[in-house]
């Protein structure tokens, strides 16, 4: 049975709970937290029901949550969400160079 974003509902409140008790956002206010959340659920769902054998996770992120499926010895993943304000999975960003002014 293929996966839904609805089935990790219990964990999208959770996380949202936290968010609007304990973290301050100019970005995103929670409405647009909520609908990042479940977009990113979605994304972490194809990650991980496509992932390659021998790979455990599914991982989608935006530059402010971390959604991570993690394999588990039933049917239903593990289920991880981060609020970062750096993720270790996050491309970096190239340097800027500045031209010399002679």
């Amino acid at each position: 049975m293929p996966l839904k974003a609805q089935q990790f509902d219990k964990e999208i409140q959770t996380a949202l709970r936290s968010y609007n008790r304990h973290i301050v956002c100019i970005e995103q206010v929670p409405d647009d937290a909520e609908e990042a959340l479940r977009s990113l659920m979605s994304k972490a769902i194809r990650a991980f029901e496509g992932r390659e054998t021998g790979m455990r996770h599914g991982i989608a992120l935006n530059r402010l949550i971390t959604v991570i499926l993690s394999q588990s010895d039933t049917t239903r993943p593990h289920c991880g969400i981060y609020f970062n304000l750096h993720s270790p999975y996050a491309k970096k960003a190239a340097a800027k160079v500045i031209p010399s002014g002679s």
